[in-house]
């Protein structure tokens, strides 16, 4: 049997603190109520402390991962961190979490698909592992989104937090491991998610902080409309080409924006709600950290041969999904 991608270990990570909606209220108008029933968000971990960036939180979910599975630093031949929330704009965060993990002298590099991105980095992590060309690849999703979230602002800073989740891929035989995937984006969909300001575009300026364009920008009806079609669009693609239906799935892995996105997927898909990975309303939307942090969450429920689909979409817009067999 050809050996294919498969997750050996996985570890998540999120930072003490912890923001509450009734904190939120007292900084935004506001409700608990309102959040919790438009998003299903009860609280989310926010990275605290000066000079601490994605990079320390990635690094903690990497160490774990590597302790977990037995794995020697000087074992890992490629690291691929997927963030939208970089360290610094040079060198990429994947460098820095090798050198704070004692990762040398491999391949490293970030992937920016927005909240698709650990979908992004997976797909192209298994690659090199499917060609036998890399034995073990670490592939991490972290975002400290708590950066570039305008707190005056109530329509996004209710649904942003920080973390970090690492998996490794190593071939196997057994059957198990990544079957399929798709990625895709439409950046017709640029100005509906976007940060305006601090690329090349507009480099920052007096004006363009003033103008408060180094913060998310959501469109939110667009954004709610084309994640509903195109997530549930995308998982029911995967499964039709895998002959799979409602009843093959064990577990559905979406990324974790809003409550009401991932039950049209999972209604899309025929699946109850009882085999679909929720953890929204602890964590909140770590965009590239959702899906691995869902892994290491639920890890303890899964069982070798379990068939997964994970399903994301982003700002870009970006979206994917994966078909894949638990290997652990």
């Amino acid at each position: 049997m050809n050996s294919k991608a498969a997750i050996t270990g996985v570890y998540g990570y999120v930072p003490d603190y912890i923001l509450t909606n009734a904190e939120l209220e007292k900084m935004v108008d506001t409700s608990d109520e309102w959040i919790t029933s438009r998003t299903g968000i009860k609280e989310r971990h926010i990275l605290k402390g000066e000079g601490l960036g994605t990079s320390h939180m990635a690094a903690k979910a990497v160490e774990g991962l590597l302790t977990k599975t037995g794995t020697a630093p000087e074992e890992v031949e490629l690291l691929i961190c997927a963030t939208t929330t970089p360290d610094y704009v040079f060198p990429s965060t994947a460098n820095l979490i090798c050198d704070m993990t004692g990762i040398r002298a491999v391949g490293s590099f970030d992937i920016q698909a927005a909240c698709s991105g650990f979908l992004y980095a997976l797909t192209i992590g298994s690659q090199f592992i499917e060609t036998g060309k890399y034995k073990k690849v670490v592939v991490v999703g972290a975002d400290k989104m708590s950066a570039i979230v305008d707190y005056t602002d109530r329509t996004t800073c209710v649904l942003f937090g920080d973390g970090a989740g690492a998996v490794l891929l190593e071939a196997n035989t057994e059957g198990n491991g990544i079957y399929d995937s798709i990625i895709r984006s439409d950046g017709a969909g640029q100005n509906h998610l976007v940060q305006k300001a601090g690329g090349s575009r507009y480099p920052p300026t007096h004006e363009t902080i003033d103008k408060r364009w180094h913060y998310v920008y959501q469109d939110g009806p667009s954004v709610f409309k084309f994640a509903v079609k195109n997530m549930a669009d995308v998982s029911a693609e995967i499964m039709e080409r895998n002959h799979l239906t409602g009843s093959d799935v064990a577990w559905l892995v979406p990324h974790q924006a809003n409550k009401r996105i991932i039950e049209a997927t999972a209604n899309r898909m025929g699946l109850g709600m009882d085999r679909v990975m929720l953890n929204i309303h602890k964590y909140g939307n770590t965009t590239a950290a959702t899906i691995p942090l869902c892994l290491f969450d639920y890890e303890p429920v899964l069982k070798k041969g379990d068939n997964l689909i994970l399903a994301a979409f982003g700002g870009g817009f970006t979206w994917g999904a994966v078909y894949l067999k638990w290997a652990i």
